[in-house]
């Protein structure tokens, strides 16, 4: 290999050793950035955004309970008989389809067990428990969108062959406006907080690196009538006066955190 070849080799490589330190460089400078707001140049802020708003659906249960013997086809078409009537009582009063759910469905088997004593003292063995009749269990919920018509509903699909009903609660049916709204409120006063922050500590806010949500919901007591008192509630006669409804008001809370870049 002649000189001048060498020469060239050579200054070749210096050249490829200089591009590749200040690539390792950039890499270094574009690293260091990027991790830089997440790990110790950033700071958060948090705030609560409320928004106030009326109920707009009331929800309630009814269950149809049938007990029988061992005829299990029998029980099932009368409990479906029981429910039928009571789903058609409540289309009959304007509720739509897409507002009555069933919730659940169950076949429960009744046991009866031996005296087991007096078969252990006469030697011998104690028989199994025997199936002696069967229980049926289905229970739907209903949206009401009329409230006036709460207490005529809630007795009448008594009157039409439910023997419970439970849960009477007031809620919001699309809460997404409303959580927006809340949302808002929430954002606006953590930007505030992260001005106030910044001025008092002497640096200017950055990019917006991550925000996060939560939100709160309100818990309902879960209350359950008897037959009597259900129908107490304004029947089916016109003389039998319905209650009052009152629906409230349900506080929608959101809280929001925010984490900045510190410049």
């Amino acid at each position: 290999m002649n000189k001048y070849i060498k020469d060239g080799l050579g200054v070749a490589g210096i050249v490829f050793g200089v591009a590749v330190g200040w690539a390792a460089i950039g890499m270094s400078g574009a690293y260091s950035k990027s991790i830089e707001p997440s790990s110790y140049r950033s700071f958060s802020v948090s705030a609560e955004g409320e928004e106030v708003s009326v109920p707009d659906v009331a929800e309630f249960s009814f269950s149809v309970i049938t007990e029988g013997g061992k005829d299990l086809a029998a029980l099932r078409d009368e409990n479906a008989e029981k429910v039928n009537g009571a789903v058609e009582f409540i289309k009959s009063n304007e509720v739509d389809a897409k507002d009555i759910k069933t919730s659940s469905y169950q076949v429960t088997p009744r046991y009866e067990t031996s005296d087991c004593y007096t078969v252990y003292s006469s030697g011998r063995t104690c028989p199994p428990p025997q199936i002696v009749g069967y229980t049926v269990t289905s229970s739907s919920t209903v949206k009401i969108r009329d409230f006036a018509k709460v207490g005529k509903l809630l007795s009448g699909v008594v009157e039409n062959g439910a023997n419970s009903v439970s849960g009477l609660s007031f809620k919001i049916d699309d809460r997404t406006v409303v959580e927006a709204k809340a949302r808002d409120k929430a954002i606006a006063k953590a930007m505030e907080q992260a001005k106030s922050i910044s001025s008092a500590a002497g640096f200017k806010v950055g990019k917006l690196i991550s925000i996060n949500d939560s939100r709160y919901y309100p818990t309902y007591g879960v209350t359950s009538y008897s037959k009597d008192s259900v129908l107490g509630m304004g029947g089916i006669e016109e003389s039998v006066p319905s209650p009052v409804i009152e629906p409230g008001s349900e506080t929608v809370k959101v809280t929001v955190t925010m984490t900045y870049e510190i410049r």
